[in-house]
């Protein structure tokens, strides 16, 4: 049985990609990113600079929530 994996979030910034991804993964959640982006290069027009977070589709809803859960505390603090 394969998994099919979907698009999350997408964002044009290495850095957000990655702590999105820490994020879901201190949650449990799998994370592929996805990147056209060749790294000699650094160039970010369209699409070579989009940075596709996927996650599994049964995980969607759970990532989220991880992510709304991390909002809220963020405007609290």
């Amino acid at each position: 049985m394969s998994e099919e994996w979907i698009e999350f979030i997408m964002t044009y910034d290495p850095l957000e990609a990655e702590m999105i991804k820490d994020l879901l993964e201190s949650g449990g959640i799998p994370v592929v990113l996805r990147s056209s982006k060749v790294s000699p290069y650094p160039v970010n027009i369209g699409r070579m600079g989009e940075i596709k977070i996927l996650v599994r589709k049964e995980d969607k809803e759970t990532a989220s929530r991880v992510i709304a859960e991390d909002n809220e505390r963020e405007q609290i603090d």
